[in-house]
């Protein structure tokens, strides 16, 4: 029996682990969750730059990236390399990326110290 190596056409799970984290399925301590967040954070920016780029690009009259200034070329390089690696895979994690993140917020177990302050003087800002 042979397995096909490619990655099913959407390997993102976003509203499976947001339904998780909804039924209290999927939970991370806050420490975890928070680190988590913040990097997935990052990666939906990097993403977000990507897809500004490729579509500056695509809109520009042709031009070369030697043409750009050095600053810029790698930026374009990049996001040109990974759209041709995958091509609407970016577009795809701008919109997967969020559901993550809010899952990731749903699915924070808040300490049991911190839910009694919570209870006590209402709810943390």
């Amino acid at each position: 029996m042979s397995v096909d190596p490619r990655p099913p056409a959407n390997s993102f799970a976003g509203e499976l682990l947001l339904t998780l984290a909804c039924e209290g399925r999927f939970v991370l301590d806050a420490a975890r969750a928070d680190q988590a967040i913040a990097e997935l954070e990052s990666t939906l920016s990097t993403v977000r730059a990507r897809l500004r780029i490729l579509r500056i690009w695509r809109h520009a009259p042709p031009q070369r990236v030697d043409e750009i200034p050095d600053e810029l070329a790698l930026d374009v390089v990049e996001a040109i390399f990974a759209d041709q690696l995958a091509p609407g895979r970016l577009e795809l994690a701008a919109a997967e990326i969020p559901k993550y993140i809010e899952a990731l917020r749903r699915a924070r177990l808040v300490p049991p110290e911190a839910d009694r302050l919570t209870s006590r003087w209402g709810p943390r800002p």
